[in-house]
């Protein structure tokens, strides 16, 4: 990622986890996207005091806007390769049928292709 900090990415990662919200990409599957809240922004990623959060002044609320439309650009792509390296995990890393066949652990019959593969009871 060109011009993005460890701390930046640690930030992304906390503002995908903030709020729920549904996407759908451009390859027609659904992505867990994470709305932005301003108060956790401001609070955590300006370091601005309560009082300012608070307030949430014009000049604040562009800084915020800014923030999250240079993320959000971000966002489908990663989801996307997450999504990728889940799937190579699972058909390429986890799926031999030869030495442990699906129908043999129940557990791994999921019915969502895009899920990692559970862990197999020892």
């Amino acid at each position: 990622m060109t011009g993005m900090s460890r701390a930046q990415l640690s930030i992304i990662a906390l503002l995908l986890a903030a709020a729920p919200a549904a996407a759908q990409g451009p390859a027609g599957f659904n992505y867990d996207v994470k709305t932005m809240n301003f108060d956790l922004w401001c609070q955590e990623t300006a370091h601005l005091p309560a009082e300012r959060c608070d307030k949430r002044t014009a000049a604040d609320e562009a800084d915020f806007e800014a923030y999250r439309a240079s993320i959000e650009r971000y966002e489908i792509p990663y989801l996307q390769q997450k999504r990728d390296e889940a799937r190579i995990d699972r058909d390429i890393l986890h799926n031999d049928p030869v030495d442990n066949p699906i129908k043999n652990n129940p557990a791994q019959q999921r019915q969502d292709p895009n899920q990692p593969p559970l862990k197999s009871p020892p």
